[in-house]
């Protein structure tokens, strides 16, 4: 059987990864929008808040700006800036508070050099690059075994550098992770210490959101490793007919 078609069918493989991610989407978009009409008391909106934040920690030189979309916040460290959804810019309730928060958290670790957020920064390019090449060079392995009866070194070698290449994506959702998650720690102090989420209930809002946030990350990490493991199977079999 072609490898392409063995690999189609082990898609099946894919399909608990999937519906934990589904779920754990689904649980982020309804926290979110439960809370996002839930406004803080500080009476301050995330875009406030954040450049507080930055300031106080010395991060001046981050812009903030708006971005399209829903749930499309993001820290992006090469242009120096934080992209705060349009629904959580201008917004002073509990989840926008605790996103924009989370975002900054970001760039504090940074700053701070926390090395799992390095370590993630380092692997970006890494990742669109064996993700570019990895195909090729399994292709490239397969055919020279096919043509050699599976007996070929240098088949082999082309075969386990793409799979060491498919296992890079793996580590990166592995470090994303710990650093999601230090993020949203840092979001809880920082709101905490600064006073904008004032008593005990706001903070178990804030962290359902930051909770349901990490969820997410680590159906992702799921998903990729299943990845791996259909990709490792795929190969396992077209080698073996």
């Amino acid at each position: 059987m072609e490898a392409y078609i063995i690999y189609w069918l082990l898609g099946i493989v894919l399909v608990p990864g999937f519906i934990f991610a589904a779920i754990a989407q689904a649980k982020i978009t309804s926290t979110y929008r439960s809370l996002k009409h839930q406004p803080a008391q500080c009476e301050k909106t995330a875009d406030q808040v954040a450049r507080e934040i930055l300031d106080k920690n010395g991060l001046q030189e981050i812009n903030l700006i708006q971005t399209s979309g829903e749930l499309t916040d993001h820290y992006n460290p090469s242009k120096q800036e934080i992209a705060l959804s349009t629904d959580v810019y201008g917004s002073n309730s509990i989840a926008a508070l605790s996103i924009a928060a989370h975002e900054v958290g970001h760039a504090i670790q940074r700053k701070e050099g926390y090395f799992a957020s390095k370590l993630r920064t380092f692997l970006v390019p890494v990742v669109n690059f064996s993700s570019a090449i990895l195909w090729p060079l399994v292709v490239i392995g397969l055919i020279i075994n096919v043509g050699a009866s599976w007996n070929s070194l240098v088949g082999d070698i082309f075969l386990w550098i793409g799979i060491a290449f498919f296992g890079i994506s793996v580590l990166f959702s592995l470090i994303t992770l710990p650093t999601e998650l230090d993020a949203s720690k840092r979001a809880i102090q920082q709101l905490t210490e600064g006073g904008y989420i004032t008593n005990e209930v706001e903070t178990e809002q804030s962290k359902s959101v930051l909770k349901a946030a990490a969820m997410t990350y680590v159906a992702s990490l799921v998903v990729s490793i299943l990845h791996l493991i259909r990709f490792l199977l795929t190969i396992l079999i077209a080698r073996n007919e």
